[in-house]
């Protein structure tokens, strides 16, 4: 059995990424007494995962996102260096760092490890205090990436995600979608006769609006796996991986029903501000926007201010 002694603790870090939440770390190992060495080292500051082969390993990464995977390299099945290549070769999951923690010592296996995408490779026995040491560096690093890339991703002026982020997401997703052959939704929503607001009360009254709207718009959604973006001018479109097409429609009602209650006068209409949603869902990814746009058209030709959709 592994014998360690646990180096006085400090503060891993102070939160992580732009949400603040505590790191989340994904222990891999054959041998449960390897993890629950690491379990002790890292639990007072991580969300700790634990998986003792590399599938389950990877079902987790695609549930759970950690941001650090502390990686054996020997395991039956799936071994280390080939988790780690799945990894880096899916674009969801490629942004989480990875660092070997194994027995093997030789500089080939250490050069094969960082080959691999690994960001750091630790040889056992480890000593608790250089553990941590290199994994606060990675989770520091993560931080910023996430930071900068979150930034990088959100719309100025409304500050939901950008049309960029959205295109990136639904390629991930439609690839998710066929392999899984689970379901995925698009809405599409624009505000109604938004010019003749513009026209009315000016730009700055416009830009108000669209940064109230975008935030009615993604208050509805519940899960993190849900992406709300501008799509640009007064259009948003959400992202619903997992969901069939009554549950979309469900949350375009909901986006309706909310945008609605916010009651916000609207000059160039006899009402509040509303939107128009269309909705398209399918087990295939390809032509969902377009159909998405389709039924949005419909919704707008039937009068605006309600929910229209397309099956995919």
């Amino acid at each position: 059995m592994m014998q360690i002694s646990l180096p006085e603790h400090t503060p891993l870090v102070r939160g992580h990424g732009p949400s603040g939440r505590r790191p989340r770390l994904l222990i891999v190992d054959d041998q449960p007494v390897n993890i629950q060495a690491l379990h002790r080292v890292f639990a007072p500051d991580c969300q700790v995962l634990m998986a003792t082969d590399g599938a389950r390993a990877l079902q987790l990464c695609r549930e759970r996102q950690p941001d650090l995977v502390l990686l054996d390299v020997q395991m039956p099945g799936m071994d280390g260096h080939q988790l780690c290549a799945e990894l880096k070769a899916d674009p969801l999951l490629r942004g989480i760092a990875v660092i070997f923690v194994t027995a093997q010592d030789h500089p080939d296996d250490e050069t094969r490890g960082l080959d691999a995408g690994a960001a750091d490779f630790i040889t056992k026995p480890f000593n608790p205090t250089v553990v941590r040491a290199r994994v606060r560096t990675q989770l520091t690093l993560k931080a910023q990436a996430d930071l900068l890339r979150e930034l990088a991703f959100v719309d100025g002026l409304t500050g939901v995600h950008n049309r960029r982020h959205f295109d990136e997401r639904f390629i991930a997703e439609s690839r998710r979608a066929q392999r899984t052959r689970a379901p995925l939704a698009v809405v599409l929503a624009d505000v109604d006769r938004f010019k003749r607001y513009n026209d009315a009360l000016g730009h700055l009254a416009g830009d108000d609006c669209l940064r109230r709207v975008a935030a009615a718009l993604r208050a509805c959604l519940r899960r993190p796996t849900d992406l709300l973006a501008r799509y640009g001018g007064e259009e948003f479109v959400c992202l619903l991986p997992d969901t069939d097409l009554a549950g979309a429609i469900g949350v375009a009602q909901l986006m309706e029903d909310t945008v609605r209650a916010l009651a916000l006068p609207h000059p160039g209409m006899d009402g509040p501000v509303t939107i128009s949603l269309g909705v398209s869902a399918g087990v295939q990814a390809e032509g969902l926007v377009e159909a998405a746009d389709k039924a949005l058209y419909l919704a707008k030709a039937a009068g605006r201010a309600r929910v229209s959709w397309v099956e995919g």
